[in-house]
C-alpha cells in the first residue's frame, strides 16, 4: 500500500501553516496540485489580502479537488489556529449566526487553502459594519449565447457612464465568462439602497446599448445579451474576489486589468500559471482602490427618477440568508 505524501509547512510572515495532502491534484487539466495551489496565493499576496480585508467571505472547497463534489462553507470550523480571524454574521430569516472567515493577513489564505478552498468569495461590506456596503459590485455576466467580445463592448459603456458621474472603477475578469467593475463606496447606505442604486446604474447602460439586458426573470433576457448583474450588490451574495481561483479545469484566475486592457484581455490567459508574473511585474492593480470612496446619492436620484416614470424597483433577491448545513 504506497504511503500518504508527507505534509508540508509554510512560513508565512510570523506563521506556519501545516499543508496535509500537498501533491493531491486539484486540476486534473493541467495536474496543478494543492501546493501549487497555496503557491499561486503567496505570489499574489497583497493583492487577495487587499481584496479580502476585513470581509466576511464564503468558502469555496473542492475536498477531492476538481473531481469531486463542492462545498460551500461560510462557518470557519471548529479547531482552526487561533489567529484565523472571523466575523460572526446574523441570518433574519432563520435568526441564525455564522462566524465567517474574516481575511487581515495572508497565512489566513494560506489556511483556507490548506482547508481545501479554491474560491474566496467575500462580501461587499466588512466588519466594522457588515450592514453598511463600501463596494459597488458591477457584474456583467453573459447569457448563454452571448460571446466575449459584447461583453467587452459593454464594458466600454459602463466606463463610460462611470467617467460622467466622475467615479473611478477597477474591473477584473470574472475568471469566467464575464468582467467586474468594483467602485469604493462610503459605506453610509444598507444593501437595499446600494442595489436599488447598482439597478439605476443597470437601466443607464441599458439605455445606451442593445447589448445590455436587466431582465429579473432569465426567461425574459435575451441569451445574446450581457445582463448587468445588480443583485450581486445584495446581502450575502457574494462574488470571487480579485486575484481568486476558479473552481475550473484550466486553474483561471479573476484578475485585475486596466481598462485599456479590456479589447485585448481573454480570461482564458489568467491562470494560476501565468498571473504569478503578471502580479510580479504590474503589481495589485487594484491597489488603490481604498484611496477615496463615492457617495451613491446621483445613483438613488437616478433611481428615484425612475421609480416615478413608473419603473419597479429591485425584486427581493432570490435565495434565503441562511448559513447553510455545510456552513
Amino acid at each position: 500500500m504506497p504511503s500518504k505524501p508527507p505534509a508540508v509547512e509554510i512560513e508565512v510572515d510570523d506563521k506556519v501553516v501545516r499543508v496535509s495532502n500537498p501533491d493531491r491534484v486539484y486540476f486534473p487539466e493541467s495536474g496543478a496540485t494543492k501546493l501549487d495551489l497555496v503557491e499561486y496565493y503567496l505570489a499574489v499576496g497583497p493583492g487577495i489580502v487587499n481584496a479580502l480585508y476585513e470581509r466576511p467571505c464564503m468558502l469555496h472547497r473542492f475536498p477531492k479537488g476538481l473531481a469531486g463534489d463542492k462545498v460551500h462553507q461560510k462557518r470557519v470550523p471548529a479547531g482552526a489556529p487561533d489567529w484565523v480571524e472571523t466575523v460572526e454574521l446574523h441570518f433574519p430569516r432563520w435568526n441564525r449566526t455564522a462566524d465567517e472567515l474574516c481575511v487581515t493577513e495572508l497565512a489566513q489564505v494560506v489556511w483556507a487553502v490548506q482547508m481545501s478552498t479554491v474560491e474566496l468569495h467575500p462580501w461587499n461590506s466588512r466588519r466594522a459594519d457588515t450592514e453598511k456596503p463600501d463596494e459597488w459590485r458591477i457584474d456583467l455576466d453573459p447569457g448563454p449565447d452571448c460571446d466575449y467580445a459584447t461583453v467587452q463592448r459593454v464594458a466600454h459603456v459602463v466606463h463610460e457612464v462611470l467617467d460622467e458621474l466622475g467615479v473611478e472603477g477597477f474591473p477584473k475578469t470574472s475568471g469566467s465568462k464575464g468582467l467586474h467593475v468594483y467602485v469604493r463606496i462610503r459605506p453610509e447606505h444598507g444593501f437595499k439602497d446600494v442595489r436599488r442604486g447598482a439597478l439605476a446604474f443597470a437601466r443607464e447602460v441599458e439605455r445606451r446599448t442593445d447589448d445590455v439586458t436587466t431582465a429579473w426573470w432569465k426567461k425574459d433576457r435575451d441569451p445574446s445579451q450581457v445582463f448587468v448583474d445588480y443583485n450581486q450588490n445584495a446581502r450575502d451574495h457574494t462574488i470571487a474576489a480579485a486575484y481568486s481561483v476558479r473552481g475550473l479545469p484550466d486553474a483561471r484566475v479573476s484578475t485585475p486589468i486596466r481598462w485599456d486592457e479590456v479589447d485585448d484581455a481573454d480570461p482564458r490567459d489568467f491562470t494560476i500559471f501565468t498571473v504569478p508574473q503578471r502580479f510580479a511585474e504590474l503589481g495589485d492593480l487594484h491597489e488603490r482602490i481604498d484611496e477615496s470612496a463615492w457617495d451613491i446619492a446621483p445613483l438613488l436620484e437616478w433611481a428615484d427618477r425612475d421609480e416615478a416614470e413608473g419603473a419597479d424597483p429591485p425584486a427581493e433577491p432570490d435565495g434565503p440568508d441562511e448559513p447553510g448545513a455545510s456552513g
